[in-house]
This record gives structure tokens, sequence and C-alpha cells, in this order.
């Protein structure tokens, strides 16, 4: 039983040449010429769907996307302490960036439409799983490159892994001004970086690639440490936007079991509604009810039984000036959801 384990989980079966596979490597991680080429068409059609919102023009610029080159050689470089690689590796990666930021940055900025969409929203809030993509994403990728048939695994790691969206949405950040478009973005972009080198590194080392040079065990350690500290950095705030993303979803679940339990059981039909969690505010608008101020009250209270202490509801309903923002708002949410649905078709 465990040599068929063995069996079916071999690395060995199928491996190309180390020697190999590392010219193959160092061959994709110069940045210059055509892959510079290839790297800034790119990203300018990764700009052009974030832009317009368009899953598949993203994805089709993930596909052709040249960014896993140095990135896949710093995970080599580091497992086979080939330092003068892990130098060329990180030299054109900088470059790759830079010259991705640039790019996306003046697209954006020449761009009439300014308006933010929910795949630029996408990738400005990185969390664990992001971590868990990129780490295992890495790992299919590297593996995939160590064989010689290299079969169907390196488009959808480029997908998956998805390099392109988070440093576009940097450059619209910079265009625009919004420094935690910025933050955010490139966040995920180095946490996708950083976790892709460190799956490479993981397999480089567990199918025991040769090192270059002889290296003391104090180099090694140091080689150690450094992966540690870095995925440290990059756990602990992945960590915590985590789990602040748990509290947002389980506030919006105890909101939605407010409104059915409280509201909608008892035949009231709501038209119009928002929820703030970061100001901890619920508006609703109804059909035909018109709440006293007692019974705003009593909902009020009856909030609390739900765990949502701090949270205020108001009811749009008191004024024709409130009445005009309250249409407004839901033509505002009809436009928005209509033009999403165009831009899909």
């Amino acid at each position: 039983m465990i040599r068929y384990m063995n069996y079916l989980f071999n690395l060995h079966r199928g491996e190309d040449s180390k020697e190999k596979t590392l010219q193959n490597v160092r061959n994709n991680i110069s940045f210059a010429g055509a892959n510079l080429w290839i790297l800034a068409c790119a990203i300018l059609i990764a700009s052009v769907g974030l832009n317009v919102n368009s899953t598949a023009v993203i994805i089709g610029a993930m596909l052709i996307s040249p960014l896993m080159g140095p990135i896949v050689g710093s995970g080599f470089a580091l497992g086979t302490f080939d330092f003068d690689l892990l130098k060329k590796a990180l030299k054109n990666l900088l470059i790759a960036t830079v010259a991705s930021l640039v790019v996306s940055t003046v697209y954006f900025y020449v761009s009439p439409f300014k308006d933010v969409q929910s795949e630029l929203l996408a990738r400005t809030s990185p969390n664990i799983y992001d971590i868990l993509i990129a780490f295992f994403g890495g790992l299919v990728g590297v593996i995939a490159v160590t064989r010689v048939e290299k079969g169907n695994p390196i488009p959808g790691v480029a997908i998956a892994t998805a390099l392109m969206p988070p440093l576009c949405t940097a450059g619209y950040g910079i265009a625009t001004g919004q420094l935690n478009f910025f933050l955010g973005a490139f966040f995920l972009y180095s946490i996708n970086c950083v976790f892709i080198c460190i799956a490479t590194y993981v397999i480089v080392k567990f199918l025991k690639y040769p090192p270059k040079k002889q290296v003391d065990r104090k180099h090694q350690r140091q080689v150690k440490y450094a992966i540690t500290i870095l995925t440290i950095i990059m756990l602990v705030p992945s960590t915590y936007f985590a789990y602040s993303l748990y509290k947002e979803q389980k506030y919006i679940q105890a909101v939605n079991n407010f409104i059915n339990d409280e509201l909608v059981a008892t035949g009231n039909t709501i038209v119009y509604k928002k929820t703030d969690y970061k100001s901890k505010v619920l508006e609703l608008a109804f059909l035909d009810h018109r709440f006293t101020a007692t019974e705003i009250k009593e909902l009020n209270q009856k909030m609390k039984f739900y765990g949502l202490n701090q949270t205020k509801i108001i009811i749009k309903q008191d004024s024709t000036d409130n009445i005009q923002v309250l249409r407004n708002s839901i033509l505002n949410e009809i436009k928005g959801k209509d033009e999403m649905l165009d831009v899909n078709e």
C-alpha cells in the first residue's frame, strides 16, 4: 500500500532533466525586447478589462502575461543558492513591475472613465485566501515547469494567481490619487509574488535540485530566515483582512435576518435597501407603509437581538426631498446594474 502511494505521488516520474529545466527558467527571466512589449500590451489589455468591468478581457490579459518568469526564477535561485540568478530575476521583476505601473497609470489617467468597477474593487482587499491561491497555484506552476510534458496547468496558474489585475489596479490608484487602492492592490501583487516564489523554492528542494555552489550552514539559515520573515509579514495583515471580511459578512447576514424576520415576514415590501458596514447604518424605504417614530424606535431596539447593537435604522419617507433622493438612488442602482449587464454581454 505504501509503495503504491509513493508511486501515485512520485514527482520524479515524468520529470525533465534538471539542467534543461534550469536553462528554460533562465531564458524566461529577462524582460527586454519582445517580452517587454508583450508585458506592456498585456497590461494595457488588463487595464481596459478592469475599466469596462469585463472578466473575459482580464482573463485574456493574464494568459499572455510573461510576469511569472522572474518570480519562478527567484524561487529556483533561492533553492539552488544561485545568487547571481537571484539578482538577475529580482532586477527583471523590478523592471516589469515599474513598466506595468507606468503603462496602467498612463492608461487610467487619460481614460475618460474613472468610475470604480467591481473588478477593480476585488483587487483592493487581499486576505489569507489569496495567500492560499498564490501558494498552491505556484506549486502547480512549478511542477508543470519541471515536467517533460508541460501539459495544461500553466494557463490555469496564470489565471488563478492573477498577477496582472492587482498591478493595473495599483496604477488606477496612482492615476486617480486613491492611496488605499494602490496600497491594497500592490499588497495583493506582493502576496502573489512572494508565495509563488516560496512554492517554487519548496518544489526545488523537494526535487533535490543541486546547489550551484556549496553554501555553509550560516548562509542556508539566512535564506530560511528571510523566507520565514517574508511569510510572517504577508500572513499577519492578510489574516487580519480575512477576519475583517468574516465580520463584515456576518454583519450583513445579521442585517438580512433582521429584515426578513421583522419586516418582510410582517407583509412589508422593501423598495430600497442600503447597508453601510463601516458607519453601521441601515437605510430602508417601503412601498406603502409609513412608520411612526414609535415603530422606528421599536425596530432599533429589536436590532439588538440580532447582534446589531450599534446599528441605526433610517427609513426614507418623511419629505418630498427625501422621496426625490430615494428615487434618484434607486434609478442610479438600476442604471449601474444595467450597464454591468451590457458590459458582461
